[in-house]
């Protein structure tokens, strides 16, 4: 049987840049095998070890972190201003989590009672395989990689073929910090019949996938004929901003503008739909306008350069086919003239931002995850339309309210159904808080204390003194 080759093509130039080897049938197997041996091991390690381990990988990260950048730009085109920025965010959160991790994971107290000792331990679970995606590899990896390890888990970690070196770094680097041979395995491919063959590996105890909603589907129905085995999914998104009539629009419109595009809007909490209050509307499309009139599109290794390329052609086309749908069913284009929006370099999937008006919730671009550039703005009359439009969808990963009546915010995004709610701010994920998608945005959580649960079982000991 010959061995699966993958490919990863550049956003920049569509040319080849890189190629990886899938594993054998046998060499697939052999990998959760590996990993329960490691763990029956590392989970005899104390939590003081772990902590050290992780805390000195990160350290070693943070001093490879340009070098790096440079690799993630060339792979997924994100530019080379912000590319280090999202190692940097990666490791502040793993030291949050490692900081954390004495109290998300100690003991509880049962009942005091004279002759008894009664408490509940979070053990580890055994191998955790993580598969995820290639628009911010380090910052998906660390939500879980570094809770599972800390919880003295072993992990297998596969990759999207878009960003193949970001595992054989880490691998490498946490080596380096001392952590046991194969308590951290990988493995490239991109077929998921192999894919789903870990999966179903018996010795596997979570699954931790972030991706497309279809692709979530999928690993849960590969695992859903198993008790033991947990799936934590993290999928897509098609969140909301609502700005109310009071605030200040200049400040408003820079704020959705980087929510929306930021990252050519390959994000799953990017800002896909914009609700402005009809009294405000015109002028607040004027200042988006102006806005967008200041970004660059270009070469992702121009530092001045604000958007990059999506990561391939057909992404480029899933967008192109969002605008036209609504182009055809009524909207309008007002994308302000921009010079590099018409004339980016030649090769790569260069998308220019798009701004669209009178959209409605009969279009794609206001019901499916476009993850592109696109800012669609619908007007809507008060508080009431905007919180049941923004409900109207079948994803719920996060939803930010824009308004100077701070506590009026806060009470309309009580009723708002997403797992994240903002009030002036947007496409935040905060390490102290759960990240945590509703409906078919995701299940389970990372982050915060809570990220730690799924990587844990409850095991309640009840001991009584002897009574002779």
């Amino acid at each position: 049987m010959s061995l699966e080759t993958l490919t990863t093509i550049s956003p920049i130039t569509n040319k080849p840049i890189l190629t990886r080897n899938g594993l054998s049938d046998s060499g697939l197997q052999a990998l959760p095998a590996t990993a329960l041996e490691a763990f029956q091991s590392f989970r005899k390690t104390s939590l003081a070890e772990r902590k050290a381990i992780v805390s000195k990988a990160l350290k070693i990260l943070d001093e490879r972190k340009d070098a790096l950048a440079k690799e993630l730009t060339e792979q997924m085109g994100r530019p080379i201003a912000y590319t280090a920025k999202e190692i940097s965010t990666a490791i502040a959160r793993g030291e949050y989590l490692v900081k954390i991790s004495d109290q998300s994971l100690k003991d509880t107290e049962g009942e005091p009672e004279k002759g008894f000792k009664r408490f509940v331990r979070k053990v580890p679970l055994g191998p955790v395989l993580i598969l995820f995606a290639w628009n911010y590899p380090y910052l998906i990896l660390v939500n879980s990689l570094v809770p599972a390890l800390l919880s003295g888990n072993s992990v297998i970690l596969k990759p999207s073929p878009q960003t193949p070196t970001i595992v054989e770094h880490v691998q490498q680097i946490f080596s380096e910090a001392g952590l046991p041979d194969n308590v951290i395995q990988y493995f490239h491919s991109g077929a998921f019949t192999q894919i789903e063959s870990v999966i179903r590996s018996p010795e596997i105890r979570l699954i931790c996938f972030t991706g497309s909603t279809a692709g979530g589907l999928a690993v849960q129905s590969a695992a859903s004929d198993r008790v033991a085995v947990g799936v934590g999914l993290e999928l897509g998104g098609k969140d909301p901003a609502y700005i109310r009539s009071d605030v200040d629009i200049d400040w408003a419109a820079e704020e959705i503008v980087d929510g929306a595009v930021f990252n050519s809007g390959q994000s799953c909490c990017s800002i896909e739909r914009v609700y402005v209050d009809e009294s405000i509307h015109d002028k607040f499309v004027n200042a988006v306008q102006n806005i967008l009139k200041g970004y660059k599109l270009g070469d992702p290794f121009d530092p001045k350069t604000n958007l990059g390329p999506v990561v391939s052609k057909r992404s480029a086309e899933t967008i192109a086919s969002h605008i036209k749908d609504a182009l055809d069913k009524g909207a309008k284009d007002v994308t302000p003239e921009n010079e590099s929006f018409k004339s980016p370099p030649a090769d790569g999937n260069y998308v220019a931002p798009t701004l669209l008006t009178d959209v409605t919730h009969d279009m794609l671009v206001m019901t499916e995850e476009t993850f592109g550039p696109v800012i669609p703005i619908m007007k809507v009359k008060d508080d009431k339309e905007a919180l049941a439009l923004m409900n109207d969808s079948e994803y719920g990963l996060t939803a930010s309210i824009w308004t100077k009546d701070v506590e009026k915010g806060y009470d309309l995004v009580d009723d708002v159904e997403a797992g994240t709610v903002f009030v002036n701010r947007c496409d935040f994920p905060s390490a102290d808080l759960a990240w945590v998608g509703w409906k078919n945005s995701g299940k389970g959580q990372t982050l915060s204390k809570f990220g730690f649960d799924q990587f844990s079982k409850l095991k309640s000991y009840h001991i009584k003194d002897y009574p002779k």
